[in-house]
């Protein structure tokens, strides 16, 4: 691994200072682009208008034109965080202004496949509505669009998905990527999308004089909701972005929060007053992820959109479970991942450019999370299949793909498809995660044409592990109350969380629960606890290492401990 230090313009992390920003705060500010305290500003008056946003102001239009004809409007989402929190924000947000009528619909991963396919559109039909409304999808749905269509629907597509070479007909289109729109943050997730369409339907509303006192609803109780979605697709953090995590994470510290979301802070074992980003990536969303990996993802929907506290309690308790299923069923099959993946080269060789990993034992519902696994400790681009559970498609397998900067795997899918025409009966993503479905016949096909692509793109710098960090941690700052400081702040993907590096001393170490190295450093010339979650290697007696600050508690004394996140080598 290759230890890389983020550079720090000084002009910049000084004018932040000098503005208050905390010193330590100014300096990783500045090396991730920011450069004055507006940048800072996370103020609701500083995000983009939505009539930046193309085709916002006529779905505005086709929704007003719909409540106000009472006619049944129907929300079909995706079976993910983003996709659950923007059907969740659709239907409290379509409430709020006025709409009586809504429902929704979710596919199922295994039986239905993503999307709004014609089958899907079938179904909104029958429930008798005239509007559907696709969340964090339908951007490739030309064939379920055009089935609604067909069936008397009108069709208002929002999603933030990359498009294809052909857009559906839908009548309306929201998304931030489709040709000719040019909002400034291409970044919003499914569920800010749809937040952006309710605004601009409530500026049309308004416009229409339905509220002549002025009274109109508030769409600032949906921002939890936005900011958990938004963080929970690792979207890029750019400064909207940011401005809508920093809001939603303001109301939910004051105790404004949906009762589902209050129940899984509580399942999940967090203080919602001292809630972070890193609660919404790594408790929350995994929690509602796993209803669309393992079982329906209505239930996770029906969390989000309960106001009866022991109605959220009773559905954060299932996905709980749930989600502890997901953890057991994901550590057997990273472990047997991990062995078939290993056992295809010498420990005195290099792993292969990329690796293509099935078992079929598998479960279809985790694929993603496995190769994301592997991938984060071999440092390869990798797919993980498992056996198509659809009906009529037992001899398919179906794939997820995670990949390292510098590899588009998307592209590769396209050129492995090129060369091998009938190997991939689908494919889609984008640069760092894609998913394919193959014939369990071509596997071996599929995995020498992958590993011919990497070849032909990776070279050794590719392939060599670099982890970007803040450089060495002034002895100053390792204390609690600054790493509460750090963790007030809104970090996530683009906007990469503190890592700091230096070279320490270990004074002792020892392996807990077989898979975690834990350590006693020197610091500075200071004694100070770490870990290494999932590294078993003993370290040197001195060693440059990658980590990040928590703090833990022992009768009653909190004290900063340092999380490895690597070492250089």
């Amino acid at each position: 691994m290759k230890i890389e230090v983020r550079e720090v313009p000084p002009r910049a992390a000084w004018a932040l200072e000098q503005a208050g920003v905390h010193p330590l705060l100014a300096r990783l500010f500045a090396a991730r682009g920011v450069s004055t305290q507006d940048d800072l500003d996370e103020g609701l008056a500083r995000l983009l208008p939505p009539t930046g946003l193309k085709g916002a102001h006529e779905a505005a239009v086709l929704l007003a034109d719909a409540i106000a004809a009472g006619e049944r409007i129907c929300i079909v989402a995706d079976y993910d965080c983003d996709g659950a929190t923007a059907c969740a924000v659709g239907l409290r947000g379509l409430a709020l202004l006025g709409a009586d009528n809504v429902g929704y619909l979710v596919p199922d991963r295994v039986v239905d496949g993503y999307g709004l396919t014609p089958p899907i559109a079938e179904r909104v039909a029958a429930t008798g509505a005239q509007v559907l409304v696709t969340v964090d999808n339908g951007i490739a749905s030309v064939a379920g669009v055009a089935r609604a269509q067909a069936l008397g629907l009108k069709v208002l597509v929002t999603d933030h998905h990359l498009p294809g070479e052909e857009l559906p007909s839908a009548d309306v289109i929201v998304n931030p990527n489709q040709p000719g729109c040019g909002f400034d943050s291409k970044s919003l997730a499914g569920v800010g999308v749809m937040f952006y369409v309710l605004m601009a339907l409530r500026a049309e509303l308004r416009a229409r004089g339905v509220w002549p006192d002025g009274q109109q609803p508030k769409l600032d109780t949906l921002l939890p909701l936005v900011a958990l979605g938004t963080v929970a697709d690792v979207v890029r953090l750019d400064a909207n972005n940011r401005r809508l995590v920093a809001q939603g994470l303001k109301r939910i510290r004051g105790g404004q929060l949906p009762a589902g979301m209050n129940a899984l802070f509580s399942v999940a074992g967090r203080a919602y007053p001292k809630a972070t980003t890193f609660d919404f990536g790594f408790a929350l969303g995994p929690r509602i992820n796993a209803a669309g990996r393992l079982a329906d993802m209505t239930l996770g929907i029906e969390l989000l959109r309960t106001d009866d506290a022991a109605r959220a309690d009773e559905l954060a308790r299932q996905l709980d479970a749930i989600n502890r299923e997901r953890r057991e069923i994901e550590g057997g099959m990273r472990d047997q991942a991990m062995e078939i993946a290993e056992g295809l080269f010498d420990d005195s060789e290099a792993p292969p450019s990329a690796l293509a990993v099935y078992d079929p034992d598998f479960h279809e519902g985790v694929v993603g999370i496995v190769a994301a696994r592997l991938k984060d400790k071999l440092h390869r681009p990798t797919f993980v299949f498992a056996a198509s559970a659809a009906p009529g498609h037992e001899h398919e397998l179906k794939g997820s793909g995670r990949s390292i900067a510098g590899f588009h795997l998307r592209d590769a899918l396209d050129l492995v498809a090129k060369r091998h025409p009938g190997v991939l009966l689908k494919f889609g993503g984008h640069a760092m995660a894609a998913g394919c479905t193959i014939a369990e016949e071509h596997f071996d096909t599929f995995d020498q044409a992958l590993q011919q692509v990497a070849a032909e793109w990776l070279d050794e710098a590719t392939l060599t592990r670099r982890i970007e960090t803040d450089g060495p941690l002034p002895p100053e700052y390792r204390r609690a109350d600054v790493v509460d400081t750090l963790h007030q702040a809104v970090w996530g993907q683009g906007f990469a969380p503190p890592v700091f590096s230096e070279e320490v001393e270990i004074i002792s170490q020892r392996l807990v629960g077989e898979r975690h190295l834990a350590l006693k450093l020197r610091h500075q010339g200071q004694p100070v606890d770490g870990i290494w979650f999932g590294h078993t290697e003993p370290l040197p007696p001195r060693a440059h290492l990658a980590f990040r600050l928590e703090t833990d508690e022992w009768q009653g004394v909190r004290r900063v401990r340092l999380l490895v996140e690597g070492a250089a080598g």
